[in-house]
């Protein structure tokens, strides 16, 4: 072979290998950010099931009016583990609360929960 095919054959090789790391990175970044937007699903969800029972009296089984005592199962998840990731509740108080979703492609999503509310998500890509 001539020294001219060996260099295209060459270049070949490297334009088809910078295309697949390139691929490969922005799949990781869409993978990471589809886990990001699973989990704010899951925690405004949780939020919903928190908010009806905040409103729901305590003789029916509900908060009456106050989030003290939430937990995950009062709000609908037999769980606190499914396929996008892993929730928790905090700072739980009579009118608010914490609910922070960690998923399975180092994201974190915290937002604050309200009787009427929920607060902008925040998230994290560690």
């Amino acid at each position: 072979m001539g020294t001219q095919q060996l260099l295209l054959i060459i270049l070949g090789v490297i334009i088809v290998g910078i295309a697949v790391v390139v691929g490969v990175s922005i799949f990781g970044s869409n993978a990471q950010q589809a886990n990001a937007d699973a989990v704010t699903q899951d925690c405004l969800r949780i939020a919903a099931g928190a908010q009806a029972y905040y409103k729901k009296p305590t003789m029916l089984g509900g908060g009456g009016n106050s989030f003290t005592g939430l937990t995950l199962q009062d709000c609908g998840w037999s769980s606190s583990t499914n396929q996008n990731g892993s929730y928790a509740l905090s700072s739980i108080s009579s009118s608010s609360f914490t609910v922070t979703g960690t998923g399975n492609e180092s994201v974190t999503v915290t937002m604050e929960v309200f009787a009427d509310s929920v607060a902008t998500p925040s998230i994290t890509f560690n």
